[in-house]
This record gives structure tokens, C-alpha cells and sequence, in this order.
């Protein structure tokens, strides 16, 4: 009998992010770094550090959830691009950033990880950001 591993968020990002919402496949999660907004999609699957280790399926879902995401995203930030990124070199298990840049903030164009100290949200600050977040890519 096989049996499989339940999904289990890495410690690290469970470390540094804060939790938005599910949608169908990925947990949404926000970085806890107010100098950029900067979402996480996770696959809730397990053993996953690859796009090509998501089945067919998950990754056409992750691909609509990515669209599902940004462009209220976009919007919501009023930013001048998004940067769209699965790098996965310090957390292997696989997650997509979606990070909202603009010009003049903090080493603008050039990229946001390992630059300078992370700024974390204050509690209130957060709240309302997860609040606005939720809002728009999931509206009632």
C-alpha cells in the first residue's frame, strides 16, 4: 500500500511570509517585507520542488492562479511591473514570487533578493494588506 505525504508548508516560509488565503491549488501568501509587495502561490503538494514535478493538470492550475493573482495585484498596487519568479535557490520546495516593482523603490530595476534588511510589516499594516489582497482576487 502506498501511502503519501501530506503537504507541509517549508519552516522558512512558513518563517518569513503570512498567510492570505487557499485558492485550489496554491496557499496565497504575503512576505513579511513591507519595502515591496511581494506574494507567494505554494502548491500545496508535496515532494515539490520543480514545475516539472506538478503533474499536467497542476501546472495549468498554477498557471491560471498566477493570472488569478497579478493582474488584480497590479492593480491593487499600481505598480509598473510585476516580476513573475520560481527560483527556489534557499527554499527548494517549489513556490512562485509575484513581486510588485516600481520605479524608485528600494534597487529599482535590479532584483529585491539578498538586498538589504527586510523591513517587516507591522501587525495593523499587514492586517490591511491581507484584507485589500483577499478583496480583489477573491471579491465576493
Amino acid at each position: 500500500m502506498t501511502t503519501t505525504r501530506p503537504f507541509e508548508l517549508d519552516p522558512r516560509l512558513k518563517a518569513d511570509t503570512l498567510a492570505i488565503t487557499k485558492l485550489g491549488l496554491c496557499e496565497l501568501r504575503l512576505m513579511n517585507d513591507r519595502r515591496w509587495p511581494w506574494l507567494l502561490l505554494v502548491p500545496q503538494r508535496a515532494g515539490v520542488s520543480e514545475f516539472f514535478d506538478l503533474t499536467p493538470l497542476d501546472q495549468t492550475m498554477l498557471s491560471f492562479e498566477v493570472g488569478l493573482v497579478a493582474k488584480p495585484f497590479k492593480a491593487l498596487t499600481g505598480c509598473d511591473k510585476l516580476n513573475i519568479a520560481t527560483i527556489g535557490n534557499v527554499v527548494s520546495q517549489f513556490h512562485c514570487h509575484i513581486v510588485a516593482r516600481s520605479d524608485g523603490d528600494p534597487n529599482w530595476p535590479r532584483p529585491v533578493w539578498g538586498f538589504g534588511s527586510v523591513e517587516p510589516y507591522e501587525t495593523e499594516a499587514a492586517k490591511a494588506f491581507i484584507d485589500d489582497i483577499s478583496r480583489v482576487v477573491m471579491p465576493v
